[in-house]
């Protein structure tokens, strides 16, 4: 095992109440680590950090096999039912800042539900409260993750036929993030094989930026 070196990817998730994140993040995890389940109120009301542990078999680097840990910031959402649009960009900004601040951000996830269409204007808020927190390059280090992707396909959607019927809203959305896009099916998520499939697809939009971060501050 002395060959085997390490890389850890660090990721938030972002999106409003009940659109799955908190579950998001425990399927990249592959642990239970986030609270989540069906309230009328919003769940999550701090940003926590979960780590998985080492992960083989995934990836290479220099020839040589790496093993890979996730580290993913669950945050609350926005819009939420008890904290306002600045409580919501503080909490995420300090987190963000306590907790990649030296090793930076690989990847921002949007997260949407698939089994919702998306409506002119609705992600608004969200993208801009994204811009605010990673800059003006922010696109280049965010990916839209759709969850409930079991649903979508129960009625009869695979991934082709869902984005050929996919509002002109969530279309372009894609294109502004390069297409770089993941959907999550909710019932099977915390199976290794399609956990594996989702962190595979991280890992090549991670490689495409050339392994590039966010957020990241000097000691000095």
């Amino acid at each position: 095992m002395a060959d085997i070196h390490e890389m850890t990817i660090n990721l938030v998730v972002l999106g409003k109440a009940q659109a799955g994140k908190s579950a998001a993040g425990n399927s990249l995890l592959g642990s239970s680590d986030f609270e989540s389940r069906l309230c009328p109120s919003s769940v999550t009301t701090r940003c926590s950090l979960g780590r998985s542990g080492r992960i083989l078999g995934l990836m290479r680097r220099n020839g040589r096999g790496s093993a890979l840990r996730v580290r993913v910031l669950d945050t609350p959402g926005h819009p939420h039912s008890a904290l306002s649009r600045e409580q919501v960009a503080d909490t995420v900004r300090a987190a963000l800042a306590q907790h990649f601040g030296e090793e930076g951000l690989h990847l921002a996830l949007l997260v949407l539900r698939a089994d919702l269409p998306l409506c002119p204007g609705e992600s608004n808020d969200t993208l801009q409260l994204i811009q605010e927190l990673l800059g003006p390059t922010w696109k280049d280090f965010t990916a839209v993750l759709l969850t409930h992707a079991d649903k979508a396909e129960e009625a009869g959607y695979n991934e082709e036929t869902y984005l050929q019927s996919a509002s002109s809203s969530l279309l372009s959305l894609l294109s502004s993030v390069q297409h770089k896009y993941i959907f999550l099916d909710n019932h099977n998520s915390i199976i290794k094989e399609e956990r594996n499939i989702i962190l595979r697809k991280l890992l090549n939009f991670i490689q495409k930026n050339n392994y590039q971060v966010l957020l990241k501050h000097s000691k000095e």
